[in-house]
């Protein structure tokens, strides 16, 4: 029998083949599986030594890490992480990776296997939004696992599963937002108007401060945002991206009620917060919420609005009111054009209409038209 020049096949007492070969760090290694020919194993083992002269070899050991430990130590050295999303990541790989995933091997990692775990959590009732975001933020920790040479390939590849499908969320009428607005207790009626009218974040409006805002000339100038940590710990920083630091205006119908909030519960010191507590601490979220359900009863409509709907709403008017797609970025703080188009598909309805309405009264006036121009009315052509 001729000697192989790479690697040994042996015949087991199964009837099966193994076949062996020699790693470049000197130890013998097998195969993952055996073979049901010595031809099929003879082929695998070509294929192992053509990696191996491309410098392509990944050490199966590496594989044996669990994604749990490895995805752990993901997030906490994956550079330039904002607070928030440092929580939003390690909350999905808690929450909704681990239970299922966080003990398999990196390299016992498959698409069948992904595909069953994805489906189990849109079974057990988690929506799709954040059943996309759990997705999507695996498929970047195994992305890295290649870079690193732990896995040969990133099993994450269902069509779909990483683009999140948001239900469409609703544009409060001008009358919704006063109610809500009159509902609230005093100090947060202008919170509400702002939110709507400068198409501002939470975090933006829990972050501004008496520097930021010309009252005079009515602008404000975003500059910061505040995240509140689960430990209930308040972070303040600059905007998520450079587009996020912008200038908003702000007409004079608005105004009033931004100018009478300033009298009354901003100090004169220039970085007062904008918007605080009853005692004048920092703006949370948990403070607010009671104030925001009592806004929610007064306009009938608790279970149906989000605070982030103000914003919503507030983008969908500047749409209609006319905004460009570029206007509409700088008011957002967006660098994608994006999500500004959903607000411009808005506009485009509203263009649509405009045109139907002129159709209409065309139609009619021909209607109403006893006759049609003839011929003889018609002027002389005066040239090309």
């Amino acid at each position: 029998m001729t000697k192989r020049r790479f690697g040994r096949i042996r015949k087991l007492p199964s009837g099966r083949y193994q076949a062996r070969y020699p790693g470049p760090d000197g130890i013998d290694r097998p195969a993952p599986d055996t073979f049901a020919t010595k031809t099929d194993a003879a082929r695998w083992l070509t294929l192992k030594e053509a990696e191996l002269s491309r410098n392509h070899w990944i050490d199966p050991a590496l594989g044996e890490v669990p994604l749990g430990e490895y995805a752990r130590a993901w997030i906490r050295e994956r550079p330039g992480l904002r607070p928030k999303t440092l929580v939003l990541y390690s909350g999905i790989l808690r929450n909704h990776i681990a239970p299922k995933l966080g003990h398999e091997p990196l390299r016992s990692l498959t698409a069948p296997k992904l595909r069953n775990w994805r489906q189990a959590l849109l079974d057990g009732g988690l929506g799709p939004v954040t059943t996309a975001k759990a997705y999507r933020l695996l498929r970047s920790i195994l992305a890295t696992a290649v870079e690193d040479r732990i896995i040969e390939m990133n099993p994450c590849y269902i069509k779909g599963a990483a683009t999140e499908r948001s239900p469409e969320r609703p544009v409060l009428s001008v009358s919704e937002v006063y109610q809500v607005a009159d509902g609230m207790r005093p100090r947060f009626r202008a919170l509400i108007l702002m939110a709507v009218f400068g198409s501002l974040r939470w975090g933006e409006l829990a972050g501004l401060q008496r520097q930021d805002v010309d009252l005079e000339n009515g602008i404000i100038r975003v500059r910061r945002t505040v995240v509140e940590l689960p430990t209930g710990e308040l972070r303040t920083g600059p905007p998520k991206s450079a587009a996020g630091r912008r200038t908003i205006f702000l007409d004079d119908f608005v105004l009033d009620d931004i100018r009478t909030h300033f009298a009354i519960y901003v100090e004169s010191k220039s970085d007062a917060f904008v918007f605080t507590g009853a005692k004048g601490a920092q703006l949370r979220r948990s403070t607010f919420q009671r104030n925001w359900r009592r806004g929610l009863i007064a306009a009938d409509l608790v279970g149906r609005v989000h605070f982030h709907d103000l914003r919503h709403t507030g983008n969908t008017w500047a749409a209609e009111s006319g905004a460009t797609l570029q206007e509409l970025m700088e008011r957002m703080g967006h660098a994608s054009s994006r999500a500004a188009l959903i607000y411009q598909h808005t506009n485009d309805e509203r263009r649509r209409k405009v045109a139907r309405g002129m159709s209409e009264l065309v139609r009619k006036e021909l209607q109403e038209s006893p006759d049609e121009a003839s011929s003889e009315d018609l002027p002389e052509a005066a040239g090309t």
